[in-house]
């Protein structure tokens, strides 16, 4: 395995994913990390769904570039498909690469939509991911 298959293999274990998970991916453009995608279908062992899926997912990929729209509202409509107690990934360009978004944004964001973001975590040269989860409410 190449540095950039076994870089992205080990980002799709940062990422929680699991054999068997059902994850679906929301935003892919062709800007997106290929090697990456590869690794987090290998780590399921299946395909990750699209936004036509219809049915509940373990987790979501979310790519997301400045530019692409309301970021409250695509985190709000990719709620409705997430398990309760699962993560969406946020996965936005670095710092200085194109179409980048400001941490601020995502820090605005995630609260309006119900989500608290717990984790950030780089997962490929150009690309990094935003773990957001609804808040545990206390029983």
């Amino acid at each position: 395995m190449g540095g950039g298959a076994a870089q992205a293999t080990g980002a799709a274990v940062r990422l929680g994913v699991t054999s068997g998970m059902v994850i679906q991916e929301l935003g892919w453009d062709n800007d997106t990390d290929d090697e990456l995608r590869v690794a987090i279908e290998d780590t399921i062992d299946a395909d990750m769904v699209d936004g036509d899926y219809g049915n509940v997912v373990d987790a979501i990929i979310l790519w997301w570039r400045d530019g692409d729209g309301d970021l409250v509202d695509a985190l709000v409509d990719a709620l409705t498909d997430l398990v309760g107690g699962g993560a969406i990934w946020l996965l936005t360009p670095k710092v200085g690469r194109p179409g980048s978004v400001d941490a601020a944004d995502i820090a605005e964001a995630a609260p309006i939509a119900g989500l608290s973001q717990t984790t950030t975590a780089a997962v490929s040269k150009d690309w990094q991911a935003s773990r957001l989860v609804t808040p545990k409410t206390p029983a």
